[in-house]
């Protein structure tokens, strides 16, 4: 029995890692076919060669890493400040609804994120679509993803750090800046990560709120891919995967590592007060 249910569990996982990166595999696979159809025709570069020399794709690509690291840190910062004051701040008036209102994004549909958005800054405040609002809609979005992994990090740090801080005389801004900060640097990191990603690909609120002379990758994509697969589609695919997974397995490491210090620090600072 117990021979069955591990090939079944093995079977199963194995399933499921298909499911989820075989696609991916074929894109990479198929960026190196020669013809445009998605029928296997033989080796070729000429898809990377001709997003080297598509100023379109390019362009799209510059864009979307500027937004999506300006987001990031946007929504990290946001992220964190939300966090720290739902679970460090037990109660206050209307709690419950900043909760609320906190977590919209993420039960929202993008489209209704996107369409709402768009009425607020050209009807409302007059800002036409471009940069900013892209920025600005993105920051929305990933705010809320970005209070999420910080505040399940905050909920495990034990508050006697932060009260000893306070007790030997810190000042509430140096003792989060000094003990708390420190302490949910990896889920900031996380939750910075988690952003970039989201960002980076975003398709449905880049659509409604970009402007003339803005177009990001994904939307450049999407309309190019309208037409029939090109090779340099799925060239700027692999390559996006590439970037996406180094900096994901980048950032693991270093979280992981950082953990491991943080800890040794712990147990020797109890040893030495032992």
């Amino acid at each position: 029995m117990k021979a069955t249910h591990r090939w079944f569990s093995l079977g199963w996982m194995g399933a499921v890692y298909a499911f989820l990166y075989l696609p991916i595999f074929v894109l990479i696979l198929f960026s190196f076919n020669s013809g445009r159809s998605s029928v296997w025709q033989g080796f070729s570069t000429e898809g990377y060669e001709a997003l080297m020399s598509d100023s379109q794709m390019l362009d799209g690509l510059w864009v979307s890493l500027r937004i999506a690291l300006i987001s990031a840190t946007l929504s990290a910062i946001l992220g964190t400040l939300i966090a720290f004051v739902l679970t460090r701040y037990k109660r206050f008036k209307g709690k419950a609804l900043f909760g609320s209102m906190a977590s919209t994004p993420l039960v929202m549909p993008e489209v209704v994120l996107g369409l709402s958005l768009l009425v607020v800054f050209k009807a409302l405040i007059g800002i036409q679509g471009g940069f900013l609002t892209i920025i600005l809609g993105h920051t929305l979005l990933g705010a809320a993803y970005a209070a999420v992994v910080v505040q399940a990090r905050m909920t495990e740090v034990p508050k006697a750090y932060e009260e000893a801080a306070l007790d030997l005389g810190a000042k509430p801004l140096t003792t989060f800046f000094l003990v708390t900060l420190p302490l949910i640097a990896q889920s900031i990191l996380s939750g910075w990560l988690l952003v970039f990603t989201i960002s980076f690909d975003d398709v449905v609120i880049s659509q409604f709120l970009n402007g003339p002379g803005v177009k990001p990758l994904p939307t450049v994509i999407f309309e190019s891919a309208r037409y029939g697969a090109k090779p340099v589609v799925n060239a700027v695919g692999a390559v996006i995967v590439l970037f996406v997974s180094t900096l994901l397995i980048a950032g693991s490491i270093y979280i992981q590592k950082r953990e491991k210090r943080i800890a040794k620090e712990i147990a020797a600072a109890y040893r030495d007060a032992a």
